[in-house]
């Protein structure tokens, strides 16, 4: 019997998002049950950043009470094999000596399938044989290294607010470059689009294409969060800046053979848009349910922008799933489930996208369409 191609089409999302775990986390969002664990669990292993950005006061707050090893230890093992993607932030996440102990141990406990580390790429003499460990130590993971590059030169300087952190962010990832030989390892580059880089984003992104030439290159809207002390800062673009730059970007990704993973690059560009127009959810938000964010104190947290704290992780004997289906996360739930808060936060919003039907359905046509392209 001949396969149809949209069964296909199924298939090859089913790889990359694990459609199971998705229609389990949209019931839960609609009738509180089946009771599941995140998809996409971000921990901020650090406050302490050797970059000063003009975007990000983290670098500002404590970092006395980072998780330790064994606590993190403690926690992967009680949250179990469930994730999809964790996210290991900062700060600077190559400060923490002890990194690649913790991939290791998440690995052992959690298995995710996708292990993302962002990094300013200063640490050039640490951050690629830490890397190499990494990759060693997961194989099974697929291990995405986004190093931030913010502007050309003396800009990417000045919003970083570090002399000489463009030559040793290059150097760092031409050294990581030379990691390829390991199939785990996705090399990427990453761009905060604020008001200070809006018109420098086509000359960037020229450099990174042809000069670079990461697997990937993305970008994400600065805005206002809780986590990052960001809330009185004026540095967020508005619709027509942000325009300029998501316009050129998704006009370049248009050139090129579309996988699906930039066909959901371009949803959430376009997303971002309408939603510096309306300012309200434009689709249904999975903080809470299918994404969380476990802060360097050991607070649980939905997401890093609203920053309830659900839970502390420490007070409950590192029990994450206790915390998780709480009283204070039922009701931080109900908030956000009945459009209380909205924002653009790239890593919620793409779990929104993927448990999002009409979503799903455009994306697979769409799919279908560059196929049919190739075909021709």
């Amino acid at each position: 019997m001949a396969i149809h191609p949209s069964t296909k089409l199924l298939g090859i999302l089913a790889d990359n998002v694990m459609i199971e775990k998705i229609l389990q986390s949209m019931a839960f969002r609609k009738f509180g049950f089946p009771k599941v664990p995140p998809l996409n669990l971000t921990i901020g292993l650090t406050n302490t950043c050797n970059s000063r950005c003009l975007t990000c006061n983290i670098w500002k707050k404590s970092s006395e009470n980072d998780l330790s090893l064994n606590e993190l230890d403690k926690i992967f093992q009680n949250i179990g094999p469930t994730l999809e993607w964790l996210i290991l932030s900062g700060g600077e996440p190559f400060l923490r000596k002890d990194i690649v102990e913790i991939c290791a141990s998440a690995y052992k406990y959690c298995k995710p399938s996708i292990i993302v580390i962002p990094t300013n790429g200063i640490l050039f003499n640490i951050i690629p044989k830490k890397v190499e460990e990494i990759l060693k130590k997961c194989p099974k993971s697929r291990v995405t290294i986004n190093l931030s590059l913010d502007g050309l030169n003396q800009k990417h300087d000045e919003i970083r607010n570090i002399k000489g952190n463009w030559e040793l962010a290059i150097k760092t990832f031409n050294s990581l470059k030379k990691l390829k030989k390991y199939k785990n390892l996705e090399l990427g580059i990453h761009t905060v689009i604020s008001k200070l880089n809006y018109k420098e984003i086509p000359e960037l992104y020229a450099y990174v294409k042809n000069i670079l030439k990461p697997d990937e290159y993305i970008t994400e809207i600065a805005e206002k969060r809780v986590e990052l002390e960001t809330l009185d800062l004026e540095h967020s673009p508005d619709y027509k800046e942000y325009s300029y730059a998501i316009n050129f970007l998704s006009n370049e990704l248009k050139k090129q053979k579309l996988s699906i993973k930039q066909l959901f690059r371009l949803k959430y560009y376009n997303l971002v848009k309408v939603w510096l127009k309306k300012h309200t959810q434009i689709l249904p938000c999975y903080g809470g349910f299918a994404s969380a964010q476990i802060a360097q104190n050991g607070d649980v947290w939905p997401c890093c922008v609203r920053a309830d704290v659900l839970g502390n992780l420490r007070e409950e004997n590192y029990n994450f799933k206790k915390i998780w289906f709480n009283k204070k996360a039922k009701e931080v739930r109900k908030s956000i489930k009945n459009k209380e808060c909205s924002c653009p936060l790239a890593s919620a919003s793409y779990i929104n996208l993927m448990c999002d039907q009409k979503t799903i359905i455009n994306i697979c046509f769409n799919f279908l369409g560059e196929k049919l392209k190739c075909m021709h």
